[in-house]
C-alpha cells in the first residue's frame, strides 16, 4: 500500500472518530488510543508504514468489535483501514 492510500484510509478513519458521539468510557479510551495509532501512523515515512505495530491491529480490532453495532460509520472505516492493510500483509 502506498503512503497516500494509507494516509487517505487514516485520515478518514480520523473524521469518523471526531463525529463519534454519545460513547461509553470503554469506547473513549479506544478512540484515544485509535487517535495516537493514527497520528503515529501518520507521522511515520513511507518504509516504516509497513512495519504497522500489532498493539495498533489490537486496537482497530477491539474498536471494530465494539463499535460495530452502534457506529456503523466508524466501523466501516475501521474496517477498511484493517482489510488495507491485511491486503499489504501488514
Amino acid at each position: 500500500m502506498d503512503k497516500k492510500g494509507l494516509d487517505q484510509l487514516l485520515n478518514q478513519l480520523h473524521e469518523e472518530i471526531k463525529n463519534t458521539k454519545a460513547v461509553d468510557e470503554k469506547g473513549t479510551d479506544l478512540l484515544r488510543a485509535l487517535e495516537a495509532d493514527i497520528q503515529s501512523l501518520l507521522n511515520r515515512s513511507e518504509e516504516s508504514q509497513s512495519q504497522v505495530r500489532p498493539s495498533t491491529i489490537k486496537n482497530l480490532q477491539n474498536a471494530l468489535d465494539h463499535f460495530e453495532v452502534t457506529h456503523p460509520n466508524l466501523t466501516a472505516a475501521i474496517s477498511e483501514l484493517l482489510e488495507s492493510l491485511s491486503n499489504a500483509g501488514i
